[in-house]
């Protein structure tokens, strides 16, 4: 059995896709039974949609592979701490674990902005595990900041 390190590992791989078409550098990696099901990155500016975060990028390609809307005993690898909307989107797939690289400040909905899991009612609680490659899912994503910041200053 492969551990979070080498999944995470993948999932920054695919953070490094994103970057090489000018995304945010964010990957996401979904897998079960030992088995990825599921690869992806952001792809919100190049697609002009939305819902382009790699985490509902690997939802929907799990669900379609899987032929279920349910990810039951699946786990998701993603270099960042998901936003809300990822967060709602795990839950409601009902998705085993999260396991996250880097925090997120401003927008993560399991730690550092807010907590959805203390929402009231909520039916489903996934486990979250975060740090994981944390030093390395954080340089990325930080210098992709600063590069873009430097290209505007200008």
């Amino acid at each position: 059995m492969k551990n979070d390190e080498y999944y995470m590992s993948l999932a920054l791989k695919e953070a490094k896709k994103a970057l090489l078409i000018d995304e945010v550098p964010v990957g996401a990696i979904i897998v079960k039974d030992d088995k990825i099901i599921a690869r992806a990155h952001n792809t919100r500016e190049s697609k002009k949609d939305v819902f382009g975060h790699a985490e509902t990028n690997a939802i929907r390609k799990a669900n379609k592979k899987l032929n279920a809307w349910r990810l039951d005993g699946c786990i998701i690898y993603v270099t960042v701490e998901p936003c809300i909307m990822c967060g709602g989107a795990l839950i409601q797939s009902r998705i085993e674990k999260i396991v996250y690289g880097a925090k997120d400040l401003k927008g993560g909905a399991f730690e550092s902005s807010i907590n959805i899991l203390e929402a009231k009612n909520i039916n489903h609680h996934p486990q979250i595990i975060s740090g994981v490659l944390e030093d390395e899912c954080s340089r990325i994503i930080s210098d992709y900041f600063k590069t873009k910041r430097k290209k505007e200053e200008k």
